[in-house]
């Protein structure tokens, strides 16, 4: 199940655990993403917490966590070649992996066709 949010990170669920990154529109907005500070793991997380910091050519943004849950793994290769966060945000960029504490609470994110209404 894929899920995002209106702050445009996205939320992938595979059993109790889900990945999470930043939206293709993201990358467009920030451009070039030139740094990444990723959560510690076993950070507890709230939803909408700030989880992780990019600085691109243009700006520093924050990431926020989608949901609750704890930071179960982090994607290292990213801080090591952030420019793989604008080479496939969806795929190898991703950021951090939460086990989450309400599965349910992926309900209340946007689909899709809501998230791409929300970026038109």
């Amino acid at each position: 199940m894929l899920k995002y949010t209106e702050e445009h990170e996205w939320i992938q669920l595979d059993g109790e655990v889900a990945t999470v990154g930043i939206t293709q529109h993201a990358t467009e907005q920030l451009g070039d993403i030139v740094f990444v500070q990723l959560p510690d793991i076993g950070a507890k997380l709230a939803k909408g917490d700030g989880a992780a910091v990019v600085e691109s050519v243009k700006a520093a943004s924050d990431i926020y966590a989608p949901l609750g849950g704890e930071v179960v793994e982090v994607n290292q290769a990213i801080v090591v070649d952030p420019a793989l966060v604008n080479a496939d945000p969806q795929g190898a960029g991703w950021f951090f992996r939460l086990k989450l504490e309400d599965i349910k609470a992926m309900d209340g994110l946007l689909d899709e066709v809501a998230y791409k209404k929300l970026t038109e």
